[in-house]
């Protein structure tokens, strides 16, 4: 059922159609982030029109609120917030281990208290699967640790506890039509790293994915622990690369093999009225934009920038109206949306690998041009 088939190849970066129950999943894609069943301020046919084809939802909050079990019993997330193409679900290790001040580690698993109400609850792998079953996604996650980067002494442990757990998840999965992938952990020590990228790779399941980044490493660590897993894994597999989103990440990842990208980046950016642009980041509240007749993006072919001016968009952001986030998110969305697209037709006419600098350079040049921008005296 789940078959991985590469369409096209331009050195490490590859094109290709991921089945599911709800479809072919086109690769590489980013994934917009829907994490309580619903991606911020947009419908579904938001997410249809900007072209999206993968949604995340978190297992741990959908598990707090309203429950999996409800999610369940109102037939899976797919009906319930009648999303009909694929869905990821992330195993809720992530969320648990950010809980560092009430949560408790044992090798069974983890207990926490509840960010919403204060009360106590415990997962397992065994229990992140059956919450992951019942909330019914494509694509769903094994249980893991993921440690603190800078804490060389506990990786090595959480690494091995994680690798423990992803044989305990294999063991508890019962559903066939869902298919879950080992995670890589190993903090940045290239040693641990490729270890992982080993261990996981043996237990054969349907995809890898590789966690622990963009947690607080730099780019160029996130880069070379990229390139000691990727070689490890594989080619027959789709790799997916948890929680990474800028438009600089996805280059980078493509380039050195990934293919699945999710990251809550473009919407939390939008409800802060960040937008991107051709000349960066644009902070849409400034004063400078309230005549301003242009579109965010004259290139763009979202329905914000095909209808609206950055004007109207800040009057919305001044008079708190709910539509700014609405706009800002679709047009967020559909730049790197629309980036992947273009990166797919550069990987199969064999250009994308010459072309890579170039969009680098330009997005890069925006985040510096950002970041003059914000400097005192510029």
């Amino acid at each position: 059922m789940f078959q991985f088939q590469i369409t096209a190849k331009n050195n490490r970066a590859r094109a290709g159609i991921f089945s599911t129950p709800h479809g072919g999943l086109v690769t590489p894609v980013f994934a917009p982030v829907g994490t309580q069943a619903t991606v911020k301020t947009l419908t579904p046919e938001h997410l249809k029109d900007i072209n999206a084809s993968l949604v995340l939802s978190n297992t741990y909050h959908l598990y707090l609120r309203p429950g999996d079990e409800l999610v369940r019993d109102m037939g899976g997330l797919h009906r319930f917030m009648q999303w009909r193409s694929p869905m990821l679900t992330d195993s809720g290790g992530f969320q648990v281990f950010s809980l560092a001040q009430t949560r408790k580690i044992d090798e069974d698993g983890v207990t926490f208290k509840s960010h919403i109400d204060g009360s106590t609850h415990r997962f397992t792998p065994e229990k992140s699967i059956q919450i992951q079953e019942n909330l019914g996604a494509d694509i769903i996650m094994a249980f893991d640790e993921c440690a603190d980067p800078n804490d060389h002494a506990y990786i090595k442990k959480a690494m091995q506890r994680t690798h423990r757990w992803a044989e305990r998840s294999l063991k508890a999965k019962t559903r066939l039509d869902q298919a879950l992938f080992g995670i890589v952990q190993g903090g940045v020590d290239p040693a641990l790293r490729a270890e992982s990228a080993k261990f996981i790779a043996s237990l054969d399941t349907p995809g890898i994915a590789i966690g622990g980044l963009s947690v607080g490493e730099t780019k160029q660590q996130m880069h070379d622990t990229l390139d000691v897993v990727m070689p490890l894994l594989p080619e027959n597999k789709p790799r997916y690369l948890m929680g990474v989103g800028t438009p600089e990440d996805l280059i980078n990842g493509v380039l050195r093999g990934v293919d699945i990208f999710d990251c809550v980046l473009p919407t939390r950016l939008a409800r802060h009225h960040s937008a991107f642009a051709p000349e960066g980041r644009l902070n849409l509240m400034n004063a400078s934009f309230a005549r301003d007749e242009r579109p965010i993006d004259e290139a763009c072919d979202c329905y914000a920038c095909q209808t609206f001016t950055r004007a109207y968009i800040r009057h919305l952001i001044v008079a708190k109206e709910l539509l700014a986030g609405t706009l800002i998110s679709i047009h967020n969305l559909r730049a790197l949306i629309r980036l992947m697209e273009n990166i797919r037709a550069y990987i199969a006419d064999g250009s994308f690998e010459s072309r890579a600098p170039g969009l680098l350079a330009q997005w890069q040049g925006n985040a510096e041009r950002k970041r003059a921008q914000a400097s005192p005296g510029v």
